[in-house]
């Protein structure tokens, strides 16, 4: 792909560097076949009766055209009515068997599809469930949504259309030269004297078709990245006014997925025509010869009307060629990134033997921990500190200095690069993760709600969270107030991502969804910046006796509400530079007066020099 200004498509380029995948494997490999065949077999039953049915379908096809032959030359030449009328019934019944067994074969292979495929999305969205954080950072939603959905219906696809039949078309081909061979060699050889242009024609297609299949993958599913980043980007996009340019990013995404299809669309036009224009000189060529034999008195017109017939059955596989294959190249392409997700290492998960834990007291400690989001850019360097079962620490610092890297290291979401995270003792690498991660009790700044009911949104619908507890958990956040004046209560139904509901409610839910949650240690990550004065005030009883008693760590900016810790952290540069009360912080007139100062309007002169710091290091 050109990055010349002068194709206009240079921002573009800029993108697919940044989203792009990587060409992976032949576009087909019998090896993703026989993965695939590890969903089948379950049902292998049903699939190896939809393959019975297919040599069945053909003979019977196969078996109408020679009935001609022989209505034709020994009946209707004759005059033979008792035997015309039987033959005509067997053509009848090949008619009926015909269908009847094309409809069991479609029947069984789309319930065997739809069935295998379900597995597969199934062990697909488990797999995605399972992959770390870093996956995620690194690979766009739409991109993910495309592997579950789309990449999986164009497997299907192949199903749907006989894509698996190729094998079977191919051993039908044969059999109408053998047939034809057994009827008349010589009218056989001229008529096939034209097939060796298709099949050097088959095979280009074969060869320069492959890739554009895959090409056509692959803009798709950047096509569906950046529609997905537009969409839950709509309202910046609004704001500043960025429409044109939007509008101008997704044109030469679409205008490149057009093309990769064009470019398939064209092979696919060439190899029909030239299968039609071959069909149509192969005919020519019978009626010549076959003719001529006719008024020679060496061929029986039987014969010719049952060479015309085979003929026309010959081309139709070879007609379908393209639309198959095209489905097949497509299936495999999508196979491949499928399976691609599918091997992707699962790099944080539960050991294979978990240190048992009984009741989780609460302490947490950090060993000397360093940590990067990138190679050797480190985020986190050498820190260490303990927290005490029931102790309340808060982590203060400028945005980069990596207090929300260490909530993230806590629940691990992240691994460290060195060093150790421990909870009551033990490194947190030797916990069951889904224990440890029930165990810490997490509200972000950033508060994500699901399409469901509140109640629904509080319970997160896990059966250790009852109703009761999440109503009495909204209760003591005063969300409770809120929700009640809500239509349906804790019935109504939550929009996508909550948006019928203000930043604050949707701040107290997530309050209380922590709060059901009843965590043995508390992380609250600027879990109040986004509720409004009157709402934090209700919280703020609920907050204090949260904390009691509980382990718990909050990250704020606003240093009011973490005045009465019993321990500050300051962080700067992804180092730990004081620790204390608020009083003693304070008086040491450091960095943490300086930020207090510059909350309260101190003069900018007062501040420490701060250097730049990543964002993903929050």
């Amino acid at each position: 792909m050109s990055d010349d200004p002068a194709n206009g498509r240079g921002a573009t380029r800029k993108w697919e560097d940044l989203h792009g995948e990587a060409d992976i494997g032949r576009a087909y490999d019998g090896r993703l076949m026989k993965r695939l065949w590890g969903y089948i077999r379950p049902h292998r039953a049903s699939f190896v009766a939809s393959l019975l049915c297919l040599p069945i379908t053909a003979g019977l096809s196969l078996l109408q055209p020679y009935l001609l032959k022989v209505a034709i030359d020994e009946h209707v030449a004759t005059g033979d009515i008792p035997g015309l009328l039987r033959i005509g019934g067997f053509y009848a019944l090949s008619l009926v068997g015909e269908f009847s067994f094309m409809y069991l074969q479609y029947y069984l292979t789309m319930s065997v599809a739809q069935r295998s495929l379900a597995a597969l999305r199934i062990d697909l969205i488990t797999h995605m469930q399972k992959l770390p954080a870093r996956f995620f950072d690194r690979n766009p939603v739409g991109r993910l949504v495309t592997r579950l959905t789309t990449d999986v219906d164009v497997i299907n696809e192949m199903f749907a259309s006989g894509g698996l039949t190729m094998m079977m078309d191919a051993v039908m081909l044969l059999g109408i030269v053998s047939i034809l061979l057994a009827i008349d060699w010589r009218l056989a050889v001229v008529t096939l004297t034209v097939t060796p242009v298709l099949a050097l024609a088959v095979n280009y297609f074969r060869l320069h078709a492959r890739t554009n299949y895959r090409l056509i993958r692959d803009r798709l599913a950047r096509l569906n990245a950046y529609l997905q980043e537009a969409i839950a980007g709509v309202s910046v996009i609004q704001l500043f006014a960025r429409e044109a340019q939007s509008q101008s990013h997704f044109e030469e995404l679409n205008d490149l997925h057009r093309q990769a299809h064009h470019s398939a669309n064209i092979y696919e036009a060439a190899l029909f025509s030239l299968v039609e224009g071959v069909a149509s000189i192969s005919l020519a060529l019978i009626l010549w010869y076959g003719g001529g034999q006719i008024i020679a008195g060496t061929l029986a017109f039987g014969t010719l009307v049952a060479f015309i017939e085979y003929m026309q059955r010959f081309f139709v596989p070879i007609r379908d060629f393209s639309s198959k294959y095209a489905v097949m190249q497509s299936a495999m392409s999508a196979a491949e990134r499928v399976f691609e997700l599918l091997d992707r290492p699962i790099d944080i998960s539960s050991p294979d033997r978990p240190i048992g834990i009984g009741e989780v007291a609460g302490r947490v400690d950090f060993e000397n921990v360093w940590f990067a989001y990138n190679r050797n850019e480190y985020v986190l360097r050498d820190v260490s500190f303990s927290i005490a079962p029931g102790e309340r620490v808060a982590l203060v610092g400028h945005t980069g200095s990596g207090k929300t890297t260490i909530m993230k290291l806590l629940n691990r979401s992240y691994d460290v690069e060195r060093g150790r995270v421990l909870v009551d003792g033990i490194d947190v690498r030797e916990w069951d993760l889904a224990k440890l991660r029930r165990r810490i009790g997490v509200v972000l700044q950033d508060v994500f709600l699901f399409s469901g009911t509140v109640a629904d949104n509080l319970t997160l619908e896990r059966d250790d969270v009852s109703r009761d507890a999440a109503i009495a958990a909204a209760r003591a956040v005063g969300a409770e107030t809120f929700i009640c004046r809500l239509p349906r209560g804790y019935d109504e139904m939550v929009r996508e991502r909550g948006n019928n509901l203000s930043v604050g409610q949707r701040q107290l839910l997530s309050f209380a969804r922590a709060l059901a949650y009843d965590p043995a240690i508390l992380v609250l990550d600027e879990a109040t910046s986004s509720v409004d004065t009157e709402s934090e005030s209700l919280i703020q009883d609920a907050v204090e006796r949260l904390m009691s008693g509980r382990t718990s760590l909050v990250v704020a900016h606003r240093l009011s509400t973490i005045e009465h810790s019993d321990r500050i952290l300051v962080m700067h540069a992804g180092e730990i530079r004081e620790s204390g009360r608020h009083a003693e912080l304070l008086a040491r007139r450091g960095l943490y007066y300086r930020l207090y100062q510059l909350q309260f309007a101190s003069p900018a002169s007062d501040l420490p020099h701060e250097s730049p710091q990543p964002a993903s290091a929050r």
